[in-house]
C-alpha cells in the first residue's frame, strides 16, 4: 500500500467568514514556580469577587488568584486540601459556593466533595465514589454532579467501581449538611451487557468495575447529565432528576484512511507526515462541554485519547510488535517500518476480528480531533486532521530547522497533538470553541456556530513554540484546562480566555479579539 501524504496546503474544515474570525492575544500571567508537578489544572472563575480557583495537585491545594487587573493576576489565598485526602483533582463555583474533588489517600477509597465559601473558610464535606475526576455544578445551580473515575491499583487487583454521584444543593448554603447525595453506578449493566462497541477490556472487571467516568456536561435545561467515559470510548446519559444511567453510548471508531483523517503516526519520518493510514482511531474524548442550538444540546469534545497502562495490565503495543493476517488486504511487512506505522502505539485488546490469533485491523487511542455529537450520542462533526495540519502549518512557518526537531515529532507515534482543554465562547451571534492540545500546547479556535459545518479559523502556538522547556522564564506548557469569561462577567468588560498549564505550573489570561481589527 502506497501512502498518500497530504500537500503543504491542507484545507481546514468549513470556511468562516472575515468578521467572524477572532484571535487571542496574552495580557497577563501567573506562575506558581513549580514544574512538572501538575501545579495548575483545573480552573473556575466567580464573577463576584473576580477571583479565579486553580488546583494545584503538586501542593494538594487550590490556590485563589485576584484577576481584578487581568494582566497581573495574583495570589490571594490558598485553600489546604491536606485535611480531606490525598489529591485534588478539580474545582467547580457556583453562586458563593466552591467546590472540591478531593481523592481519598488510597484511590480506591471512597472520595470526597468538599465546600468552601469564596474566602476559603470550610462548609461542608460529602463522601462520594471512588477518585472524584471532575465535577460541574448543573446550569440552574440546584444539582452538582462528580464523575468518580473508580481507576484500579497498579497492580490491578483492586478495580472499585466507577459511579456518578448528584448532590443535590440546598438553597441556603448553611443547610449543606442537609444536601442529598445519590451515586448513580452501573451495576444494571452487569446484568443486562453493554451495547457493542462500548470498551469493558480490564482483566476480570465487570462492566460496573470497568467504566470509569471522566468528565461532565449537561443540557441547558439541567434535566441530562453527559458523562464521558474515556477509557471505555462512551458517553453515560445521566437523568440528574432520578441520578440514573439511562443509557451507555459507544462513540466508535475513526476511519484514518480516509483522506479528511489523514495523521503523523510515526516520530521516525522526518517531520509531518500527514498521510491516510490503515488504521481506526478511538475517539476517547477527555473534557467535554455542550451549547443549544434552535433548542437541541449538542456536546463538544477534545478527543484526547487514553491508555490502560499498569504494572498489573497494559492493552499498548507498537504495530512493529504485533502479528497481522497475512491473507489480509494491507501489506504490513512494509507497513511495520519505523517510518510508517510500526511505532504507532495501539491496543493489543482490539482488532483481531476473526478470532484466529492474529491482527486484522488497527485500533490507536484518540481521534486528534475536536468533535460535535447531538443529544443522542451520534457524532454530526469531526475535525478530521485539522489539528495536526494547524501545528504543521505553524512548524512549516517557523523554518526548517524547527521542523526537523526530532522533540517536535516525538509524540506522533502516541497519540499526537492531543486535545485535551476545551472552552465554548459564545460571542455576538457566533459560537467559538477554544481547544488546548496539551502535546504542542497551542490552543486550536473553531467557529462551531452551525454544529454541522463548524471551521477552523485559527491556531495559537503559545510561547512555547517551538522548543520550550520547562523551567523556561515565560514558557507556559500542556494546556490541562480553558475557561473562557464572557464580556458581561470579565473585569475589563472584555472577552478572556483563561488558560491552566499544568507542566509549566502557569495560569495565562488572553484577551478574545477581533482577528482583522484588533478590538473585541
Amino acid at each position: 500500500m502506497r501512502l498518500e501524504a497530504l500537500a503543504v496546503g491542507w484545507a481546514m474544515s468549513g470556511a468562516a467568514s472575515a468578521d467572524a474570525q477572532i484571535a487571542l492575544e496574552l495580557v497577563g500571567r501567573y506562575d506558581t514556580g513549580i514544574t512538572l508537578e501538575s501545579a495548575a489544572e483545573i480552573l473556575a472563575y466567580d464573577a463576584s469577587t473576580r477571583r479565579l480557583y486553580v488546583t494545584n495537585a503538586a501542593n494538594n491545594a487550590v490556590d485563589a488568584l485576584s484577576l481584578e487587573d487581568p494582566t497581573a493576576p495574583s495570589l490571594v489565598f490558598t485553600i489546604d486540601l491536606a485535611p480531606y485526602g490525598g489529591g485534588v483533582n478539580s474545582v467547580a463555583v457556583n453562586d458563593g459556593l466552591v467546590a472540591v474533588a478531593v481523592e481519598a489517600p488510597i484511590k480506591q477509597d471512597p472520595g470526597s466533595v468538599v465546600f468552601f465559601d469564596l474566602d476559603g473558610n470550610h462548609l461542608h464535606r460529602i463522601a462520594v465514589g471512588a477518585l472524584p475526576d471532575s465535577l460541574a455544578f448543573t446550569p440552574d445551580g440546584r444539582h452538582l454532579l462528580t464523575a468518580n473515575e473508580g481507576e484500579p491499583n497498579d497492580a490491578y487487583t483492586v478495580d472499585p467501581p466507577g459511579s456518578v454521584s448528584v448532590i443535590t444543593i440546598p438553597r441556603d448554603p448553611g443547610e449543606l449538611r442537609f444536601a442529598r447525595v445519590r451515586t448513580a453506578t452501573f451495576e444494571r449493566f452487569d446484568l443486562l451487557g453493554v451495547p457493542d462497541g462500548v470498551r469493558i477490556f480490564g482483566p476480570g472487571a465487570t462492566p460496573s468495575q470497568d467504566l470509569e467516568p471522566e468528565y461532565i456536561a449537561f443540557s441547558a435545561d439541567s434535566s441530562t447529565a453527559y458523562v464521558v467515559c474515556q477509557e471505555n470510548n462512551a458517553f453515560a446519559i445521566v437523568d440528574v432528576r432520578t441520578a440514573q444511567i439511562t443509557r451507555l453510548v459507544p462513540l466508535g471508531a475513526k476511519d484514518h484512511s480516509l483522506a479528511r483523517n489523514a495523521i503523523d503516526a510515526s516520530d521516525r519520518d522526518g517531520g509531518f507526515g500527514i498521510s491516510n493510514v490503515p488504521v481506526r482511531g478511538f475517539y476517547q474524548p477527555d473534557t467535554i462541554a455542550s451549547y443549544s442550538v434552535d433548542g437541541r444540546t449538542y456536546i463538544v469534545t477534545a478527543n484526547e485519547g487514553d491508555t490502560r497502562d499498569y504494572t498489573g495490565f497494559s492493552e499498548v503495543a507498537r504495530v512493529s510488535e504485533l502479528e497481522f493476517d497475512r491473507g489480509g488486504r494491507h501489506d504490513w511487512a512494509v507497513l511495520r517500518a519505523p517510518d510508517r506505522l510500526g511505532r504507532l502505539k495501539v491496543s493489543r485488546v482490539h482488532g483481531d476480528t476473526d478470532g484466529d490469533g492474529d491482527y486484522d485491523e488497527i485500533y490507536s487511542f484518540g481521534a486528534r480531533s475536536v468533535a460535535i455529537w447531538d443529544q443522542e450520542g451520534k457524532l454530526v462533526w469531526d475535525s478530521g486532521s485539522d489539528l495536526e495540519s494547524l501545528v504543521a502549518r505553524a512548524l512549516l512557518g517557523a523554518g526548517p530547522a524547527e521542523v526537523m526537531n526530532p522533540r517536535l515529532d516525538a509524540r506522533s507515534d502516541d497519540r499526537g497533538p492531543e486535545p485535551e482543554a476545551l472552552a465554548i465562547a459564545p460571542l455576538g451571534d457566533r459560537t467559538y470553541a477554544f481547544c488546548g492540545l496539551e502535546r504542542t500546547s497551542g490552543i486550536a479556535i473553531f467557529d462551531i456556530t452551525d454544529p454541522l459545518a463548524p471551521a477552523a479559523i485559527g491556531y495559537d502556538p503559545g510561547n512555547a513554540f517551538p522548543d520550550g522547556r520547562p523551567g523556561d522564564p515565560g514558557i507556559d506548557i500542556a494546556p490541562e484546562s480553558l475557561l473562557f469569561i464572557p464580556p458581561a462577567e470579565s473585569p475589563d468588560g472584555r472577552p478572556l480566555l483563561v488558560g491552566a498549564y499544568e507542566v509549566s505550573g502557569s495560569v495565562v489570561v488572553y484577551r478574545v479579539v477581533r482577528n482583522r481589527a484588533g478590538t473585541e
